[in-house]
């Protein structure tokens, strides 16, 4: 069995669709019961306290929220006789932005391991969706500076490859779209996706970061604005890893728009 941690996210939802259909059995455990493809075993439940019995591979998905220490998880799943881990970090670890514990965690321990770093999710652009909406404005600091964001889809469907295959064990993958875009780019994407004109309006960074903190604390909101508006050369690389992982090439931000262009009509 395959268990799925934070199987209501971006990157879980999609995941625990494409395990289920590869004919996998698959648990879904996220803090809030969600609904699921048939089959899918559903449990409510926090990191810290999860019951591992019965999984053999394990996703993991730290919430933002989540302060303790990954080593007595990863020890609960090694005694339940989980053998593999997926873990989803972030590419900021890689590029010294954000702490490097959970991926220590994960690679001391004595389960077999991957560990995947996406840049930024294409799906950011949802929190867009209000004001496209309402009033056709994409509303960002730093509206000419290009990153290769990252469709979650690609992510999840790396999560399964390396879930599903002993290939990628004792792995890290760098995952990003096919190509940097800007934040203008992203409103002309959704604006072919929706059939009409969507205005780019500039925000300032004082502005950005204010809105920010209504959701994260100020040190996850300074280094996400000093990636969106200081990129490091690494940051703005489109990675081969989705491509070598999958066998095709990621999918573009357009893609992504498309799909979702329903939130923004």
């Amino acid at each position: 069995m395959i268990m799925v941690v934070g199987a209501t996210g971006n990157v879980g939802e999609p995941l625990v669709r494409m395990l289920s259909a590869a004919g996998e059995e698959v648990t879904a455990v996220s803090r809030g019961i969600a609904a699921a493809p048939p089959g899918v075993v559903v449990r409510q439940g926090e990191l810290a306290s999860i019951d591992f019995a019965g999984a053999a591979a394990v996703f993991l998905m730290t919430p933002p929220a989540f302060r303790g220490s990954l080593e007595p998880v990863l020890e609960r799943a090694r005694a339940a006789g989980v053998e593999r881990v997926v873990l989803l970090s972030s590419q900021g670890v890689g590029t010294g932005r954000h702490p490097a514990l959970f991926e220590e965690a994960v690679r001391s321990s004595s389960l077999k391991w991957t560990i995947l770093r996406p840049g930024g999710f294409a799906s950011n652009a949802l929190q867009w969706a209000e004001s496209v909406r309402a009033k056709r404005e994409v509303t960002a600091p730093f509206g000419d500076v290009a990153l290769p964001v990252v469709d979650p889809e690609d992510i999840a469907a790396v999560a399964a490859a390396a879930l599903l295959s002993p290939s990628h064990e004792n792995k890290t993958y760098v995952l990003t779209g096919p190509s940097p875009l800007s934040p203008q780019d992203q409103a002309a994407a959704i604006a072919e996706a929706v059939g009409e004109p969507v205005r780019f309006v500039p925000q300032t960074r004082e502005e950005a970061r204010s809105a920010m903190l209504r959701f994260m604390p100020p040190e996850v909101a300074d280094s996400t604005l000093a990636i969106l508006g200081e990129p490091t050369p690494e940051e703005q690389r489109v990675s081969p890893d989705v491509s070598r992982v999958l066998g095709r090439p990621p999918r573009p931000f357009a893609d992504w728009a498309s799909r979702f262009a329903g939130a923004f009509k």
